[in-house]
Order: C-alpha cells, then structure tokens, then sequence
C-alpha cells in the first residue's frame, strides 16, 4: 500500500471544483465545491462565473482534500490537473493552481485528458481496467464511444456526437418542460413515475446508412420541443412524467444500443460507462440487460464518481505515475479543445527535476 503512489488531482473543466487523492486505485479523498447554483438562474453555465468560482474555491478545497485524507502535502508523489477538453478560463484556473502546488512543493506535474480521466476513476472503484476496454462517456459536453488499449497512451475514438451531447439534450428539455437546471436529475426522477412508450420519440443515427457508432440529440430534442409546443397550443396539459421518461429512453436506447455493438464489432467483453448522465438510472438499467444478454462485463463507478471530479484526475495521474510516464513541462498549458487522444501532455524538456529541486528547497515551508 504504501509503495503505491500517492496523487493530488484538480478539477477544472466546467462548474465545479473537485479536488481528489488517490492511492493507487484507492480512493482517500473526494472534495467538491460546486457553483451549479450561481449558474441555474442563467438556465446553464456561465464561463466566467465559474472562473471565478474556481479561484475563489481552490485553496479550501485543496486544503479539505489534503485533511479528509489525513495525509501532508508533502507525502504526495504528484499533482495531476484536467488540462482539457473544458471552458478554456475555467481550466487555466485549474492548470496554474496545479503548477503552483507542484513546483512549491517539489513534486511532478501531470497535466491529464478530462475524457480519459472519467474512463479511469472506474479503477477506484472496480479495480485495474482490462485492457482493451470500451467506454461510452456522456455527459453535458460530451458523447462518446472509446476504445482504450492503454489508459495512460492508448485512447482510440470510434464515435462521438455530431450535434448536441446527451446532457445537453436532458437540460434543454428540462428548461422547455420548466423543470429546472441541471436537466438530468429532474428527468430522470419524473421519469420514474412516467410511461417510457408512451410518445414514440424519434432514435437518431439508427438508420442503415447512418454512421454506426456516431450519436445525435439535436433531431430528438426539437421532436420533444415540437411534441411539447403542439399539446399547449392546443391548450391541453402537457403529460411532464410521460414525456420524461419517453425523451429519456429515446436517448439511453441509442447510446446502449451503440454501446454494445460496438463491443461486439470490436471483440470487446467490457464496457464501461462514465461522464454525469452515466448516473442515469435508466441507463444503468437498460445497459446492464443489454450486456448481459450480449456476454458483455458491464462497468459503471457509482454515481457520485460519474460527474466531474477530481478523484478522476488523481486516478488517471496515479497510473501515469505507475507506469512511468513523462511529468508535464512547466509550459503546460490549457487546451479547451485537447483531443482524448491525448490521454496526458507529457514533457520534452530535461529541466523538471532541477526546478523540483530548487522549489522545493526555497518556496515551501
């Protein structure tokens, strides 16, 4: 236990501040401070709201991190931080406060992929990942369908969203249904008292010469709007529960659909599924029979583990550490656009370990 390395890992990408420690695959910490709060008047996040957010959260969060783990600063091996895909402000917040805690301290920075970080934080809570994996990721930026081989160098895109990711399309609905925001809580707790047939909603990118592993949510989400328009201009009550959970089995049928062909088409006989929507409980449901019908491991973290966090970075830092891979150079930058091919940004100079070195002598105390 003790030879496994100990990584703080920082959180940036959206709306909340995560901050998380891991050893090995052991979860000691899991720190958050949301903004979701500040931003649900605005009916979705604000980029420079949760900026500022981040800066104002950062170091409370860190030092309940740190506390909640009962370790010292100093007893890391690194610091991990997203350094994209995300809100480029937002991430920068995340990138400089990591090099400031790396270099005061004298510890290796890891600038990691936030995509490839939500495949790994599953390890704390299953185990080692087998490799290859299939993982669907969903969530309010993103829908994917990944094949990883190597989670510290090896993440393959075999399809993605063309238009509107799935979280995108629950809190577009959400705000056309007056539920609130976020949209995938709300739906999924009134569609638990609605009938999932009850309005055959349309399944994009289902047809036989659709792109096979490719999502879209845009057709789907104005189908609803229209289907919702039409019952009020007609001055008839609007069925909210039957519409929920209709809208919401149009969305996870596709992605599970397309989750276990894709195992199947590629000779794979794990699929994890991560990202906020993966908290879904319909979606859980729905790909647990699908795989067990297909032969196919399902592997979902709980859900607290699915949303942003900083756990996640900390599990995918703890392997780079593991493996051996190359620290981030201190010209490390945010890149709002980082493709999940880029599972972390390594370094290409030689000058890390000297200015460890220093740092560590002269600015912590």
């Amino acid at each position: 236990m003790a030879d496994e390395p100990l990584v703080l890992g920082i959180e940036t990408s959206c709306d909340e501040t995560g901050v998380g420690i891991v050893r090995g695959h052991t979860l000691l910490a899991d720190a958050i401070a949301s903004s979701v709060d500040e931003h649900a008047r605005f009916g979705g996040v604000v980029p420079e709201v949760a900026s500022r957010a981040h800066l104002e959260a950062m170091v409370p969060t860190i030092d309940r991190a740190l506390k909640e783990a009962g370790v010292s600063a100093r007893d890391l091996d690194g610091i991990a931080v997203t350094a994209g895909p995300g809100l480029a402000g937002a991430l920068l917040v995340g990138v400089s406060a990591a090099k400031a805690y790396a270099y005061a301290l004298g510890k290796p920075l890891y600038g990691v992929n936030h995509l490839a970080s939500h495949i790994c934080v599953d390890q704390l809570e299953h185990g080692a990942l087998p490799e290859p994996t299939m993982a669907l990721l969903v969530s309010g930026g993103h829908s994917s369908l990944l094949l990883s081989t190597d989670i510290t160098a090896d993440v393959r895109p075999m399809g993605s969203t063309i238009d509107d990711a799935a979280g995108e399309a629950f809190d577009k609905i959400a705000r056309v249904l007056n539920l609130g925001f976020p949209g995938g809580p709300v739906i999924d707790r009134y569609a638990k008292e609605g009938d999932p047939q009850a309005i055959a909603f349309p399944r994009g990118l289902t047809g036989p010469r659709d792109p096979i592993y490719d999502f879209s949510f845009s057709g789907l989400k104005t189908a609803v709007a229209r289907w919702i328009e039409a019952k009020r201009a007609a001055g008839e009550d609007v069925p909210v529960r039957d519409v929920a959970a209709s809208f919401q089995e149009a969305v996870v049928d596709v992605l599970t659909r397309k989750a276990v062909r894709a195992c199947k088409d590629q000779g794979v006989d794990h699929l994890m599924i991560g990202g906020g929507v993966a908290a879904n409980s319909r979606l859980r449901a729905l790909a647990q029979e699908r795989c067990e019908a297909a032969g196919i491991r399902l592997r979902v973290p709980r859900p607290k583990l699915c949303t942003d966090n900083g756990a996640m970075v900390a599990a995918l830092g703890a392997e780079m550490v593991a493996r051996n891979r190359a620290a981030s150079d201190w010209d490390l930058s945010a890149d709002s656009s980082l493709p999940v091919t880029d599972p972390h940004v390594p370094g290409t100079s030689h000058t890390h370990d000297h200015v460890h070195e220093v740092s560590k002598e002269n600015l912590y105390s």
